[in-house]
């Protein structure tokens, strides 16, 4: 077995006392608390001054994904309420853009909860723009904890998108114990939020405004960004007693040549991935491009252990790594990659791209932690006893860090 199989979650474990939880964001998104670990060092700062910690050979690297309105809340026709929380597209498409496009039907991965009342088909209506648009949703039975859910409509005109943006809620980390108010309609999104696909935020981000995205451009610090949208797995809690028995969810991956061919260019440059979100993306994407240079089957679908198991593909640059990817973009004629990844970072993971991260602080005994630890080791029990010790806020809405090891 595999070394990394046999890590204890136990040995990720921290005391968290609720109240260190942030229900809240902070009043403004910079002014929430910064940790900077550099090269063993702990400084407390605020978000406003990140810039002051980073020079012009730095790359920031983010993920532009858009949290959707993916909680819906039914009533069946005894009044029995019923939530559908969609997780990602099955048909016609698995691709997010399409699916958000599509009229007429669409069919969802769902969690369902009070899913024993849900025996006939439920019918949704939406206001919108002063006519009521009706929905009738089904579903074809448990699978393993979630559910294929078929919703139809008779208008041609509204688009999925459209009516669950009218309808649905921003699902909140189960953590956040509250309903969703307006104000998370703004603060559970990031500045730069573009494509429509997340059911979380990739909460490092939430702490940027434009304010301090000019002040980096203006020193010379240069960005560029990834899509991976992030599924409700990334709060499933590790069960097993050893990680071996943990299974990661898959998450979809979008990347356009332009941005694959930037990071190419970039490569001189200290690479910091704002969010793990970002971290597991660009990793997934190395090993892609490993793959494709060493002539391995699937090479689109990265697996939770393949990079331990297969060790011919550490042997790969990075810069070969991003030019099999741009070869197998020219050779199928395509402009974008669209991939998927399950893979699981930690202690011991070989990190081939990133060399810094932002990030928030994150649960106990989670994949999250795991993440932390291949970046800077047992050092992370440092840093967050530090912040325990000095009234940061933990979680989705809480504070921030920045590693630099």
């Amino acid at each position: 077995m595999l070394i990394e199989k046999n890590i204890h979650i136990d040995d990720y474990d921290y005391p968290l006392p609720e109240e260190r939880i942030a229900f809240y964001p902070a009043a403004e998104r910079d002014q929430s608390k910064l940790l900077v670990y550099r090269h063993g060092e702990i400084t407390d700062s605020r978000f406003d001054h990140l810039p002051a910690f980073l020079t012009p050979d730095d790359l920031l690297i983010f993920n532009d994904s858009k949290v959707i309105h993916a909680r819906l809340l039914v009533h069946n026709t005894t009044g029995a309420a019923i939530e559908i929380f969609c997780l990602e597209p099955l048909a016609p498409s698995t691709d997010p853009a399409t699916a958000f496009a599509q009229t007429g039907e669409v069919t969802w991965r769902c969690m369902v909860g009070n899913a024993k009342k849900w025996k006939h088909p439920l019918t949704i209506v939406v206001p919108m723009d002063g006519r009521e648009v009706r929905i009738e949703a089904m579903h074809d039975g448990n699978d393993n904890g979630t559910f294929a859910v078929t919703f139809r409509w008779e208008d041609p005109s509204v688009s999925f998108a459209e009516w669950i943006e009218h309808y649905g809620k921003i699902p909140l980390p189960p953590y956040i114990k509250r309903d969703a108010e307006a104000t998370d309609e703004q603060r559970y999104q990031t500045v730069y939020a573009k494509y429509d696909g997340s059911v979380a935020a990739p909460t490092a981000g939430l702490h940027f405004t434009p304010a301090v995205l000019e002040t980096l451009n203006a020193k010379g610090v240069a960005t560029e960004y990834v899509t991976l949208h992030v599924g409700a797995g990334t709060f499933k809690p590790v069960s097993s007693e050893t990680i071996g028995g943990h299974y990661m969810h898959e998450e979809k991956i979008v990347l356009s040549r332009q941005r694959i061919e930037s990071l190419l260019s970039l490569l001189s440059r200290r690479r910091i991935a704002v969010g793990t979100t970002v971290t597991r993306t660009l990793e997934s994407l190395f090993i892609i491009g490993a793959k494709l240079t060493l002539g391995r089957p699937d090479p689109l679908n990265v697996q939770q252990w393949e990079m331990y198991e297969d060790l011919e593909l550490r042997t790969v640059t990075l810069e070969q790594s991003l030019q099999a990817i741009l070869r197998y973009l020219a050779d199928n004629q395509t402009d974008w990659l669209h991939a998927s990844t399950r893979l699981i970072i930690l202690p011991g993971y070989p990190l081939k791209v990133i060399q810094g991260l932002i990030t928030n602080f994150h649960q106990p005994k989670s994949t999250l932690l795991l993440l932390i630890s291949a970046l800077l080791g047992e050092e992370w029990k440092r840093i967050y006893q530090h912040a325990l010790e000095h009234d940061y806020r933990f979680l989705s809405y809480g504070d921030s860090n920045l590693y630099l090891p």
